[in-house]
């Protein structure tokens, strides 16, 4: 069972730390956040182009986004540890440096494998920021009121991540290669490692910790295995070899993680945290909910980029819309979380990303104009701003003090898996409909045996976006209606799939977390 709480234990050097400092450990922290959230939002606005610039397959085109969320999932839980064992400062530092590392071989790349390897090297960099981000802002609030205002900063910082990166991706990659975007997020990450080093206090938590190898492998190669066998589907088979082996190695797997966490000394994870309710709650919802959310947006980033071929800049402004709503909502994110707890906040912001989804499937994929897309554009950020800080603090207000940095550090792992598994899941759904509707479609549209050949070879080679999108002269222009009807009724089914996804996190929301007011409770007092 898990311990009871802990009383606070307010260490000297946290009782003597001066207001500039908690000052500035904040803004670092949200500097980090945000940092890391643009890498998981740049290629939005631009996989349009980064798809025409290195002729990537359709599965190329999820690998390039996940590639990011998966070392931010798969790592979470680690760098929590080594945060707590060795100091979140110098993680965040040392996260930044490598994501910066990361954009550089991003910023090169000449084919689609070494975009998608700087991508899981800044991801990585993302891994160590976003849970560090979070202790570090937790570390120093040190009264109810205090705490909603940190969450309330990390998550609108976090949002403002989202919203530089589509608006810094467009306006560059509008007069200049795609490149150039991945490297001007490379400065932002070395101006981010300074101002860490500069700003923010040291904090730790070593008590009861300890690196956990076993642990972090078994689920490491278990989401790696999960993930590859989703986004392989559509393009190898759903009975192939490899991934009917890779489905088999992650259920294994998850079960020997299972094993290993309840046999482990100083596990990575608490299994026992699960028996909270609450907890066990908001874990589910905020993989089902980030899964439905992120999964939909992901969806807005093909049709807008991938099917209606709009230049970046004008891709990127609705997601600029989607993400300034948190912002502005800022003092209601405080006094929500400060007087009536997460359990109202998710519910609600789950059911209006459920009808952001339906809402958008309803408009008409050759809509091309901004105002019929207001209606769920505005939806989406509300419901965005209000989840993302509710569940950070459904997560560390319903455990122990003690172990609210572990809380922390699941809550933004099964935060990015949920994110990960948006694009991977939504993209083969999509794309598999897609791909057996142009098979049957292309040999009832009066092509040539020879054009019909052509398409059905780029087809097979390449999926339903490489044909969209390839150079093929004259049969370009007599498959197009073919090619963007089947692609927008294949992400249409997506976006069904991450509707669902948002209403079963709000319904799960309701039942166990509930609308009784939860004030947010006292932080952790860390050590230094």
């Amino acid at each position: 069972m898990v311990s009871p709480p802990a009383r606070p234990r307010a260490t000297a050097p946290m009782a003597t730390v001066a207001p500039e400092r908690q000052t500035g450990t904040l803004v670092a922290g949200c500097l980090a956040v945000c940092l890391a959230q643009i890498g998981l939002v740049l290629p939005a606005a631009i996989n349009g182009v980064i798809q025409r610039s290195l002729q990537t397959s359709g599965a190329e085109l999820t690998w390039i986004s996940d590639a990011f969320m998966v070392p931010a999932a798969v790592l979470a839980l680690t760098f929590g540890v080594l945060g707590d064992l060795y100091g979140h400062k110098r993680l965040l530092v040392h996260g930044a440096l490598v994501a910066g590392i990361g954009y550089l071989v991003s910023a090169t790349a000449q084919t689609p494998g070494q975009l998608i390897a700087g991508q899981a090297l800044s991801g990585l960099g993302a891994a160590a920021l976003f849970p560090a981000s979070l202790a570090v802002v937790t570390a120093r609030t040190r009264t109810p009121a205090a705490r909603a205002r940190g969450l309330a900063s990390w998550t609108t910082a976090l949002s403002m991540g989202a919203f530089i990166a589509p608006l810094l991706s467009g306006a560059i990659v509008e007069h200049t290669s795609f490149r150039w975007a991945f490297g001007a997020v490379g400065v932002l990450a070395a101006l981010t490692a300074v101002a860490a080093w500069f700003l923010a206090a040291e904090s730790r938590a070593p008590e009861g910790r300890a690196l956990d190898w076993p642990g972090q492998v078994t689920i490491a190669l278990a989401l790696l295995c999960l993930l590859y066998g989703i986004i392989q589907g559509p393009s190898d088979g759903w009975g192939s070899p490899l991934v009917v082996a890779a489905f088999v190695a992650a259920a294994v797997l998850l079960a020997a993680f299972v094993r290993v966490e309840t046999r482990s000394a100083t596990p990575m994870l608490r299994l026992e945290l699960f028996r909270i309710p609450a907890f066990a709650a908001s874990t589910v919802a905020t993989v089902v909910g980030m899964f439905g959310f992120l999964g939909g947006a992901y969806t807005l980033s093909i049709r807008l980029g991938v099917i209606q071929h709009q230049s970046p800049l004008k891709a990127a402004v609705p997601f600029l819309i989607i993400q300034g709503i948190t912002p502005f909502i800022w003092p209601l994110l405080v006094r929500l979380l400060h007087r009536t707890g997460p359990g109202p906040m998710l519910v609600g912001g789950f059911a209006s990303l459920a009808a952001a989804q339906l809402w958008l499937r309803a408009v008409p994929v050759d809509e091309h104009a901004l105002v019929p897309l207001l209606g769920p554009l505005l939806l989406n950020g509300l419901g965005f701003g209000l989840v993302v800080a509710a569940l950070t603090a459904a997560a560390v207000n319903t455990v122990p003090q003690q172990l609210t940095g572990m809380a922390g550090a699941t809550t933004s792992l099964v935060r990015d898996l949920g994110q990960t598994l948006g694009p991977a899941i939504v993209g083969a759904v999509a794309l598999s409909l897609a791909a057996g509707q142009l098979t049957s479609q292309l040999s009832d549209a009066g092509l040539s045996l020879a054009e019909n050949g052509t398409a059905q070879a780029v087809l097979a080679t390449g999926g339903p976006i490489a044909l969209h999108t390839a150079e093929l002269g004259p049969l370009s222009a007599k498959i197009a209606p073919l090619t963007q009807r089947a692609l927008a009724d294949g992400y249409n089914t997506g976006l069904l799939v991450t509707a669902c996804a948002c209403l079963l996190a709000a319904a799960v929301s309701a039942a166990f977390i509930g609308f009784k007011p939860q004030p947010t409770q006292l932080p952790t007092a860390h050590g230094n």
